[in-house]
């Protein structure tokens, strides 16, 4: 970016969008110009004013979109396509800039000449926007999760109204939302309605929804009559706890189920191009221990193009997972926290990927013994959310070595790794 050229930034809304055009003596040509989306007009408009101060200037335009949710998406690829340099800027950085002027002013047209005017910084980094392939993904996968979330919500909410109307039942099934679980309070979501069913037919349900034989029906059975009669002494149902009973059980098996249908999507999309770098990419990162499928999906379309960073660090602040450090003249901050400047969704990941690394197996050995130690002599002097942090860290690292070497993961104690490491360096002299 050390060559001169005409800075165009774009202030973007939903529906409309404003331009300014800047020089790079930073001074402005014409006035904003609004962009409105829906018009063919406009938008061609646009291009010409752009053209033409290419023209008149003899200097290449290098248009420059504020990333908005979804709807700089279109805008961004119209121009693109019209054969302009397009870049894409994270709000954080036009957000922390400084004013151009003492007042303070927030406008659209405003913000349309100051997001020029950054963008004429020649060490201004943007935003890579990922391929159409990347982005099918990305999309589907940050659905999913919302879907989800949304199901994890009506499961609390279910929860919470059977711990008045029906307490016991929630301790009768290892999980309240298995199938059994679900059509049994479906049809009988109230002690009272229990209690007056045949045997019969709760048994009958029992063993139509569940894996078990009658044993296991039986056992159920009995437990589901003794958490009825415990709730007609202690617990209150209401007529409207069955109806939403019913409602919240509706909307779990509906999101549940849609959820399903997207990562089903997921699937098919990445085992259609199984050629496709992002795709190889994904496959060595479920190499990893305690990171599945939907693990690696997410943090690859979080990551987007790995090529950008070239190393742990600039990945470890692309995710938020930097310190955000305080500090001016003598004053320095010591409560340091985590920036979460990035991406939610992979600060998640990296967590259940981290609690996973330290836990303990069945046969009651570390599943991953460097990473387990590691964390147990951080907790000798650190808390231990701190101690997982240091943990995710480790994760980046590894997450990073994997995709730059492009090898699978390997287990490695820290003494093994710098064995190799003095032997590499002793070959190499």
């Amino acid at each position: 970016m050390t060559d001169l050229y005409i800075s165009v930034g774009i202030d973007v809304g939903a529906d409309f969008s404003f331009m300014s055009i800047a020089l790079p003596n930073q001074t402005f040509v014409g006035k904003p110009f609004r962009i409105t989306h829906s018009n063919l007009n406009s938008l061609q408009t646009a291009v010409s004013k752009i053209k033409e101060a290419e023209e008149s200037y003899s200097l290449k335009a290098r248009i420059f979109l504020e990333s908005t949710g979804v709807y700089h998406y279109p805008l961004f690829c119209y121009l693109r396509d019209k054969g302009f340099n397009v870049s894409v800027i994270n709000p954080i950085i036009t957000n922390n800039s400084t004013n151009l002027n003492i007042r303070k002013v927030h406008n659209d047209k405003f913000d349309s000449k100051k997001l020029a005017l950054i963008a004429l910084k020649p060490d201004l980094k943007v935003s890579l926007m990922p391929s159409d392939f990347v982005l099918n993904i990305r999309n589907l996968v940050r659905e999913y999760y919302r879907l989800t979330d949304q199901c994890s919500a009506y499961v609390n909410k279910l929860t919470a109204v059977l711990k008045v109307s029906f307490p016991e039942y929630i301790g009768v099934f290892s999980k309240l939302t298995v199938d059994t679980s679900l059509a049994l309070l479906d049809k009988y979501p109230s002690p009272d309605a229990l209690l007056s069913a045949r045997k019969t037919s709760i048994i009958k349900l029992i063993r139509s929804t569940a894996r078990f034989g009658e044993a296991y029906a039986e056992e159920k059975y009995e437990k589901l009559v003794a958490a009825a009669r415990t709730a007609k002494i202690f617990g209150h149902s209401l007529q409207s706890d069955t109806e939403l009973i019913r409602l919240y059980i509706s909307m779990i098996r509906t999101y549940d189920n849609a959820a399903e249908q997207v990562m089903k999507s997921v699937r098919n999309i990445t085992e259609a191009q199984p050629d496709e770098l992002f795709v190889k990419q994904i496959r060595l990162l479920e190499t990893i221990q305690g990171c599945g499928f939907l693990s690696a999906v997410t943090l690859m379309c979080e990551i987007g193009d790995f090529s950008v960073f070239s190393s742990p660090k600039k990945l470890y602040a692309y995710l938020g997972l930097d310190p955000a450090v305080k500090q001016s003249g003598k004053f320095k901050g010591t409560n340091v926290k985590l920036s979460k400047r990035g991406s939610k969704l992979a600060r998640r990941v990296l967590h259940m990927m981290a609690v996973n690394n330290i836990g303990i197996s069945s046969n009651g050995k570390p599943k991953n013994p460097v990473l387990r130690s590691y964390y147990e002599n951080k907790c000798l002097s650190k808390p231990k959310m701190v101690a997982i942090s240091a943990v995710i860290h480790k994760l980046c690292n590894i997450i990073f070595a994997i995709l730059r070497d492009n090898k699978p993961f390997e287990l490695i104690t820290p003494q093994q790794h710098n064995q190799d490491f003095q032997f590499a360096h002793l070959s190499v002299a």
